[in-house]
């Protein structure tokens, strides 16, 4: 049924992604791939270079962060299974609405490498509660130098940015009290189990209890050691910060790279800031459409809209296409090399 599930969901992802850019493209007017391609062709290749570069910097970030976690709960990992990690958790999410995907897929092969399910559960929570601390902190920071770049989005826009730094503060406060306070995750986690054994969907409650139980033991001593030490919160938070910072920063070397202009590069980072808050806790795989549409009206803004439209293709080509095609790749490739690696010592 799991399978069926991520099959469904992959060809909603791949209707969704053609749509968007047939939509952006019919929007745009004459701009068309081919053209694209042209443009990428006659820009600074230096600078698409390094573009290209943060968003695969988006995936790395995220499993030294990952890696950063467990090691301190004493589960040290190698930087190529935290890539594992990462790139499940990105390509999953990109293609499971509302992102509930990502997190049981990275979680699938913590388990397999052998960490417990609940340090699993308790390392993912805080993981997840720095990667949104970090998109609020970003906004605050474009706030504060260039405040006026708010202005320039349309109604639309700008509430989607405003209900997205609502929804992340209290998604920030939400994990920081999941995470100290662990039994009422594990508690719901039972009753639901008690509520489907009443209905004998599950069959044998006391085992699978018997597991939770041992799972939210597991949390709480993970819990108690990482939320207790401000240097392993700190680690988490810088590693999450670049993460972020490696993904906004795309449009901004792109913009450099395509117009060969520095003029509106510091705006160009400052709206994708803001975007970034208004688009990412939208229940659509990967936003799509969400976001375009908030990249093209605020860099709409700073330049004409057929360059708007030049830019927002090229860095969400980036930012999301490519990196989530890279995540599918090293998901793959790990998925494999694990499982041969298991086959022969059995």
């Amino acid at each position: 049924m799991d399978k069926y599930k991520k099959i469904f969901w992959g060809i909603v992802s791949f209707g969704l992604a053609l749509l968007t850019i047939k939509v952006v493209l019919a929007q745009s007017g004459s701009l068309s791939i081919s053209q694209l391609i042209a443009i990428a062709g006659k820009s600074n290749k230096l600078m698409l270079f390094i573009a290209m570069f943060c968003s695969f910097l988006f995936i790395f970030f995220e499993g030294v962060a990952l890696v950063s976690i467990l090691t301190s709960a004493g589960y040290e990992r190698s930087l190529y299974d935290g890539m594992l990690y990462s790139a499940s958790d990105i390509y999953f999410s990109a293609i499971t609405p509302s992102a509930s995907g990502g997190q049981p897929a990275s979680a699938f092969f913590m388990v397999n490498d052998g960490i417990p399910a609940g340090v699993v559960t308790a390392a993912l929570i805080l993981n997840l509660m720095m990667y949104t601390i970090s998109i609020i902190v970003l906004g605050i920071v474009a706030v504060i130098i260039k405040p006026s770049a708010f202005i320039s989005f349309n109604t639309v826009s700008k509430t989607f940015i405003i209900v997205g730094f609502v929804v992340f503060s209290v998604l920030s406060l939400f994990f920081l009290t999941i995470l100290k306070k662990g039994e009422w995750l594990f508690g719901l986690v039972v009753r639901i189990v008690n509520f489907l054994s009443e209905r004998h969907i599950i069959h044998n409650p006391d085992k699978i209890n018997s597991k939770i139980k041992k799972a939210m033991s597991d949390y709480d001593k993970c819990a108690e050691l990482i939320s207790g030490k401000k240097r392993i919160l700190f680690k988490a938070f810088i590693w999450n910060f670049f993460q972020r910072l490696s993904q906004i920063i795309v449009p901004m070397f792109v913009y450099i790279g395509m117009f060969r202009n520095v003029d509106n590069a510091l705006e160009v980072f400052v709206k994708q800031c803001m975007i970034t808050i208004g688009f990412n806790y939208v229940p659509i795989p990967g936003a799509m459409g969400i976001a375009d549409y908030l990249m093209i009206d605020g860099f709409s803004g700073i330049m004409k809209k057929h360059n708007a439209f030049k830019l927002e293709m090229v860095s969400r080509g980036m930012t999301f296409y490519i990196c989530v095609a890279l995540g599918a790749l090293i998901t793959l490739t790990g998925y494999v090399i694990k499982r041969r690696k298991n086959a022969r010592s059995i």
